[in-house]
């Protein structure tokens, strides 16, 4: 398939505006099951800069790269952009091997608005739109190419500078003293990728609610005492973390919180799924802000979903999720219900809720592995349930959770065990200083259900 050259993408992503790109869109199917995953890329970049440049490197530079690099021969100027294509590669075999439907992305770098999508139409037309190999790299291209017709990013506030002294160090600037952590506005966004309609006109972002009009939210404390965090200078254990005045301000989400229907046509009809996207902050990281902040995050969609009156979105809409509305609550949700350092048990709460599918969240169609279970016993983990883990640290953090009026049929986490095919897409022992995680593809893992719709 031709490929864009550098300008023709980002004239395309102008005249697209900003989520179809056409020569991708067949005629419309009438599905009978569909498949919904979250996959944390950890394509988080120096710069999205570096992101997209990333994404155009063409298929034939890629292979001379990766060669290059198998064998030994690679430039020293060279090798880190090799390295790279190797991970991007891996990835979009994953994502070719699972063949989602619908597919969120946490740690896509944006331009902190979500405007410029250059780096969505490289990995499409580049990587995506490319046989890759299940055998990882060097492989023999054995994997089916595959499509995404319609793609959005979304504005972000990681980066994105508040103002306002927000972690405590005297100082006012910097990454600690943004509304979400990042070097730089865009960094650790998200990105959405369908070949279902985009309900862009009814889509609904959360950027700027505030964490205090969350019901039952105050002020965070310092809690983490012990010495394992350091306590910023002329604060001690047990003191507000934010000023009455800053408090007024803080916005609840590290990136942002995004309802994204998606229309889905059916032998009876269109049907509507409501995508509800976040990526809330770790709970680590400082002696315990980050933990109540990443409880709220989660806390969130528990409400959204219960349709609560007192949530607004960035277009001043008032009001949570119809009643009757299906939905899948994805992304890196950085809280495991059972481990971690989190407050599992607002994890957990959101696992116990009616409006969820049980089958999925507690029941025999919960999403699991092999290779999470051999990884726990390779790393000697002591996590209660090691074949639910999602992450190379050893977590179960990655998530998409199912409304419970979806009739989910099939539900998993890719991961594939030392004997199972696959499994150099995430141990490599060619690659980095220990031939894993984002050195090979991500330190995460696709998470996914499929529903069966009328």
């Amino acid at each position: 398939m031709k490929t864009l050259s550098t300008l023709a993408l980002v004239v395309s992503s102008v005249i697209l505006s900003g989520c179809v790109n056409t020569k991708y869109i067949d005629t419309p199917v009438q599905p009978i099951e569909v498949k919904i995953a979250a996959y944390n890329l950890s394509f988080d970049r120096d710069s999205f800069e570096a992101l997209v440049a990333e994404m155009q490197v063409t298929p034939a530079k890629q292979k001379e790269l990766v060669t290059a690099y198998l064998d030994g021969s690679i430039a020293d100027a060279d090798k880190a952009t090799a390295e790279n294509v190797i991970q991007i590669r891996n990835v979009a075999a994953v994502i070719q091997k699972n063949r989602p439907s619908v597919l969120m992305m946490a740690e896509y770098n944006n331009d902190g608005i979500g405007e410029d999508k250059s780096a969505l139409i490289g990995f499409q037309d580049n990587y995506l739109s490319i046989a890759q190999s299940i055998d990882g790299a060097g492989g023999e291209a054995n994997l089916d190419p595959i499509t995404f017709p319609y793609f959005e990013s979304y504005s972000t506030n990681t980066g994105l500078s508040s103002g306002l002294d927000l972690n405590n160090d005297g100082h006012i600037g910097g990454p600690g003293d943004a509304w979400g952590f990042g070097m730089y506005h865009g960094q650790y966004a998200f990105a959405l990728m369908s070949q279902y309609k985009i309900d862009s006109e009814n889509t609904r972002t959360f950027q700027t609610f505030k964490w205090k009009d969350l019901a039952g939210e105050k002020i965070p404390t310092i809690t983490i005492c012990d010495g394992s965090q350091a306590i910023p200078n002329g604060m001690n254990c047990g003191d507000k973390w934010y000023y009455s005045e800053e408090w007024e301000e803080v916005r609840l989400s590290s990136k942002n919180h995004v309802d994204a229907p998606i229309i889905i046509p059916t032998a009876n009809g269109d049907e509507v799924i409501h995508l509800l996207m976040s990526h809330p902050t770790p709970p680590v990281f400082d002696p315990g802000k980050n933990k109540s902040q990443n409880a709220a995050e989660v806390k969130f969609w528990n409400q959204y979903i219960q349709g609560k009156d007192f949530f607004y979105d960035d277009a001043g809409q008032n009001g949570g999720l119809a009643d009757d509305a299906k939905f899948v609550i994805m992304g890196d949700q950085n809280l495991d219900p059972v481990a971690g350092d989190g407050e599992s048990d607002v994890m957990q709460t959101l696992h116990d809720d009616p409006l969820v599918n049980q089958s999925v969240m507690n029941g025999e169609l919960y999403p699991t592995s092999y290779g999470a279970s051999e990884h726990a016993t390779d790393k000697r983990l002591s996590h209660p349930k090691p074949n639910r883990i999602s992450s190379t640290f050893g977590l179960a953090v990655d998530y998409a959770i199912p409304s419970a009026n979806l009739n989910v049929i099939d539900a998993g986490v890719y991961w594939s065990a030392s004997y199972e095919e696959g499994r150099k897409l995430f141990n490599d022992a060619r690659l980095g200083q220990y031939g894993d995680s984002k050195s090979v593809s991500s330190d995460h893992r696709m998470i996914w259900i499929k529903a069966k719709l009328q």
